[in-house]
């Protein structure tokens, strides 16, 4: 997992070969430290099949502006550039494989 910048952002999104969730988070977010390491799991569980980025809605206001970004954690599915799924709320890894298990 890893953060991004406002242009390297868009530019991932539209080359890259995988689908790609987006965590967007804040560091004084309580549900998202809870989230934090289910993600870990996931991204363990899911590699090689979808990249997981995430976006620090304190540091990328641009990002979270542009994608609508309202409460925290939010979590977006992107493939081929496109958005396919979105959820907010703290959830646990096996939540996150059921509800984006079948874009993946």
């Amino acid at each position: 997992m890893s953060d991004v910048y406002p242009k390297s952002f868009e530019s991932l999104l539209q080359t890259h070969d995988k689908p790609i969730l987006v965590d967007f988070w804040a560091p004084w977010c309580g549900p998202c430290k809870m989230v934090a390491p289910e993600l870990e799991k996931l991204a363990k569980d899911w590699k090689g099949k979808v990249s997981i980025i995430k976006v620090n809605t304190d540091e990328k206001q641009e990002i979270a502006g542009k994608y609508g970004i309202s409460g925290i954690p939010t979590f977006i599915l992107f493939k081929n550039g496109k958005e396919i799924h979105r959820i907010s709320g703290a959830m646990r890894s096996e939540e996150f494989k059921k509800v984006f298990g079948s874009f993946i």
